[in-house]
Formats: C-alpha cells, sequence, structure tokens
C-alpha cells in the first residue's frame, strides 16, 4: 500500500524515512514507543508529565515548578540558589536564614549561635550530664593584701583574705538578697575598715582585733544592687573573733 493522501491527513502504512526536517504544528503521539534518544536539546514547550494520570507519578511545570510523588534519588550536590547546598556525603551549608518548625538531632555540631536569634521558650531538661558548672558555695581565691584597698567581686558567696598594715575592704557586683562571708586573716598587725557599703547594726563598723594571727568572720547580704546614682547597700553583721 503507498502513501495515501485524502483531505488534509497522510497515512503511510510502512516506515517512514525523511532525510529532510519535519514539521508537525499538531500534536505527534507515540502509541509503542519505549525509548527516546536525542543527540540535541529536547524542549518541551507545555511542560513534562510522567504517569498514566497528568501529575500523578512526576511533573515539570513550564515556570519550572517539579513535583515528584516518589523517591528522588541525586547522586551529585543539590543547589538551591546560591545559598544552600546539599552534598552527597550528608554536609551541607547555608549562607541565609533557615526558618523550620521543629529541629531534630543532637546539634553536637552546631557552632556560633548567636543568643539574639534564640527566641522562644526552651524546653526543659535536667542538666544531669552537664560538667565543669560550678554548684553551691563559691569561695574566691585567697588573697594576701597589705596597705592597699581590697576589692570583694560578689559573683563569689565567700571570701578570705590575708591582711596586713592598714586594709580597706570594698566591693563591686552583687545580686540583691544575696548572702556572703568574709574571713580575714591578719599577718602581722593590722588595721581593717570597711567602705560605706557596709552597714552595720551599730551604725559604724565593729573594731576588728589587730593583734598577729587573730581571725575576725564577717557575714552580709546585698539589701540595694548598686545602680548609676544609686549606692550598694550590705547588711552586716557585727564581727566574731576566732582568735
Amino acid at each position: 500500500m503507498a502513501v495515501q493522501i485524502s483531505g488534509n491527513d497522510i497515512t503511510v502504512p510502512r516506515d517512514g524515512t525523511f532525510s529532510r526536517n519535519v514539521s508537525i504544528a499538531g500534536t505527534l503521539t507515540y502509541e509503542d514507543v519505549t525509548n527516546v534518544d536525542s543527540i540535541g536539546l529536547v524542549t518541551a514547550r507545555n511542560g513534562i508529565e510522567v504517569g498514566a494520570s497528568p501529575g500523578v507519578a512526576a511533573s515539570i511545570s513550564v515556570d519550572g515548578n517539579a513535583i515528584f510523588s516518589g523517591i528522588t534519588t541525586i547522586g551529585g550536590n543539590v543547589k538551591v540558589g546560591t545559598g544552600i547546598t546539599l552534598s552527597p556525603d550528608g554536609d551541607g551549608f547555608h549562607t541565609g536564614v533557615v526558618t523550620a518548625t521543629t529541629f531534630s538531632g543532637s546539634g553536637a555540631n552546631l557552632t556560633s549561635l548567636p543568643a539574639a536569634q534564640l527566641t522562644g521558650t526552651l524546653p526543659a531538661i535536667s542538666g544531669a550530664n552537664l560538667t565543669g558548672i560550678e554548684a553551691g558555695i563559691q569561695t574566691a581565691v585567697p588573697k594576701s593584701v597589705s596597705g592597699i584597698t581590697t576589692v570583694l567581686d560578689l559573683s563569689k558567696d565567700d571570701f578570705k583574705i590575708t591582711a596586713a598594715g592598714i586594709t580597706t575592704i570594698d566591693v563591686r557586683g552583687g545580686s540583691e538578697g544575696n548572702s556572703h562571708t568574709l574571713r580575714i586573716h591578719n599577718s602581722g598587725i593590722t588595721t581593717v575598715g570597711f567602705s560605706t557599703y557596709f552597714l552595720f547594726p551599730s551604725g559604724s563598723a565593729p573594731i576588728i582585733p589587730t593583734a598577729d594571727g587573730t581571725i575576725s568572720l564577717i557575714s552580709f547580704t546585698v539589701d540595694r544592687q548598686g545602680v548609676v546614682g544609686l549606692a550598694t547597700q550590705l547588711l552586716a553583721g557585727s564581727s566574731v573573733n576566732f582568735s
């Protein structure tokens, strides 16, 4: 049977070979094609749809959107613009902002997290495995002072100083309601005074023993934390002499 032409239709009952270009203005339908091999560029002007029903298995639209309903395997890197890269070995990095409602994993490799970006209520944890955290009463490193003003950093609870000559006790920091103790060991003849932050029951500082080897104990509580224009107030008990 030869080529049949009927109106606008052409029927080729046998295999056809075209030595020049073939242009099709309508729809080209392949009923029995199992593989398509193209040496050059394949262009789908209205998108690509895979599956018996359009969009069920996979679809790529002309605006660049892609939908895959099954497993997608990619052997190389996955890049989202210039900001996010995922590599086959599981590593990844991003240069922009990542937003998600939940995260999972240990977070052991998270670094450089800005505190200002951590918002919301953090979950309660037991802290059973925390190490290197000071607990209980914290004692400041013992000091030996002579003829100077000694400043106590009230981030600690207990202080021990070995004083000689004329020594004045001053403070910095502190939080309202916190209690502290001060132990003074005299080394030689010693005269100890206190800054005006200390308020004693009698209205004046107690007389600390001056003899060599005497030990005095003073306890005090921060009644008011100092701010600009407002002095710190320390409510101190009278000294106890243990010499």
